[in-house]
């Protein structure tokens, strides 16, 4: 990795135009390993700039010019994919052995590229053309915990519509767009599609968020940060798309098969150290299986191998950083303190780190609703398991949160399952542990955000809709849409 020190702009690499540098902390070491450019509100507008000249010609690109583009990004990002599981593992701390953070991207590139195949960008309405075009100039903003899965669905799906974009991701995880940058570049994707501008958020994200040139502003992360760029985009009336936080509830209902729920909820909150807005860190269970789900969760949770994210028999690796690590310090006391069982993990590291930021998987019992680990979003290996004492109680407290990004159920039918999933105030729930679908949309209710991304969903957030009235004989060979 050769850039560093430099910024994307415009089809080149760049000094930034101040000469701020952000020191990256190996979280497992908990050493400095380098030291990255980091970018101004002048960078941003020369980036910003940048996609606005490109844009009037890249949005008249085809469909299939657009599909040749995707299919060249893919293929130099294939041929990386070892050097992005380095990165992601030295800046975050995610293992080596979970490859699904470097290939997932690669399988939402090919989804988008497959959907421009067959997606009608004109239709009608009687003799009525409805079209679909790009918006225009994108700016999106990319959490540390997913670093180039996320960031990779929102430049794909802007690439997809015709769209430029600029990119920040966050401080925490640069190299990984930075990588990106590099795999951009060489598949000869046109300069000013794809900028990359370094930096802090309260700088180089609020630049983007008010520049008056940005047409949409995409942001993963926290709720607050999120209602931050909400308010700044706000000025502008630029389009918004959010994905914030989460505190999402497993609601498991009698006569489920317990220790399939207790196992995989163990799994699922507890992939990338715990560090995933979908993460399922409630778990509701009727109060008569509360302690014979507690051996099944506490067996689970010690199977994790806990060490060096460069190891390949590390399944669990450290916090993000100093900041999260102390942040999920501070819960787990306050579990303890606020009466929670503890059945398993714990404060302080696991037995034998001395150093790292490595957390204790902790799984807590007897938990009430009104707890503060029952209600807010930890970001890390912490599983708070609820009783209740009928169907209606397990629904009134797994909607009882700000949030509304996932939900789960597991039921001992299909019909249940999709009854209480049809009651829980999400938007996307899981039946008894099904597999996601990369073609349905993804987003929240309520705090967890606005819009949806991934699929035709997400392609749309990425056009506007225009009706063009008047050429009745073309719109006679569109394809009528539903209304």
């Amino acid at each position: 990795m050769d850039h560093l020190d430099k910024l994307y702009i415009d089809g080149e690499w760049v000094a930034p135009s101040g000469g701020g540098k952000n020191r990256l902390v190996d979280p497992t070491t908990e050493e400095v390993f380098a030291e990255i450019a980091q970018g101004t509100a002048e960078d941003v507008d020369k980036a910003v700039t940048a996609g606005r000249r490109a844009f009037d010609g890249f949005s008249r690109t085809s469909a299939d010019e657009r599909i040749a583009m995707i299919d060249r990004i893919i293929a130099v990002y294939e041929a990386r994919l070892d050097e992005f599981s380095e990165a992601i593992a030295r800046e975050v701390g995610v293992p080596v052995s979970s490859r699904a953070q470097v290939t997932g991207p690669a399988g939402h590139m090919k989804v988008a590229r497959d959907l421009l195949k067959t997606y009608r960008f004109e239709t009608r309405i009687g003799d009525t053309i409805i079209r679909r075009e790009p918006i225009g100039v994108c700016a999106l903003i990319s959490p540390w915990n997913w670093p180039i899965q996320t960031l990779v669905i929102k430049f794909i799906y802007a690439l997809a519509a015709g769209c430029t974009s600029v990119v920040k991701p966050s401080d925490a995880s640069p190299l990984s767009a930075i990588l990106l940058a590099e795999v951009v570049d060489a598949a000869g994707i046109p300069p000013g599609v794809f900028n990359l501008v370094l930096g802090k958020g309260r700088i180089v994200g609020e630049a983007m968020a008010a520049h008056s040139d940005v047409d949409l502003i995409s942001f993963t992360g926290s709720t607050g940060a999120g209602a931050r760029v909400g308010e700044v985009a706000a000025r502008t009336i630029k389009r918004c798309s959010l994905e914030l936080g989460g505190k999402s509830a497993n609601v498991v209902l009698p006569g489920a098969d317990l220790e399939k729920a207790a196992r995989w909820n163990i799994q699922r909150a507890f992939f990338n150290t715990g560090q995933s807005c979908h993460a399922p860190s409630r778990m509701l269970v009727h109060e008569s299986q509360m302690e014979a789900a507690l051996p099944y969760l506490a067996e689970e949770a010690g199977k994790y191998v806990i060490g060096d994210p460069r190891d390949p028999a590390t399944t669990m690796g450290p916090a993000v950083s100093l900041a999260q690590f102390e942040t999920v310090q501070r819960y787990i006391q306050t579990g303890i303190d606020e009466g929670a069982r503890l059945v398993c993990g714990g404060a302080g590291r696991p037995e034998g780190f001395d150093k790292g930021y490595f957390v204790r998987p902790t799984v807590f019992a007897d938990v009430a609703p009104d707890m503060t680990i029952s209600r807010e979003e930890i970001f890390g290996p912490v599983l708070a398991v609820i009783p209740y004492a009928d169907e209606e109680e397990a629904i009134r407290i797994a909607n009882d949160s700000i949030y509304g990004l996932g939900g789960y159920v597991f039921a001992a039918d299909e019909a249940k399952g999709h009854e209480v999933a049809s009651r829980l105030r999400a938007g996307r729930i899981c039946v008894n542990g099904a597999a996601t679908n990369s073609l349905t949309p993804m987003g929240g209710y309520k705090q967890s955000g606005i819009g949806r991304s991934m699929g035709m969903f997400g392609l749309e957030e990425y056009l506007e809709i225009k009706s063009v009235y008047g050429c009745g004989g073309i719109a006679a060979d569109l394809p009528e849409l539903p209304h």
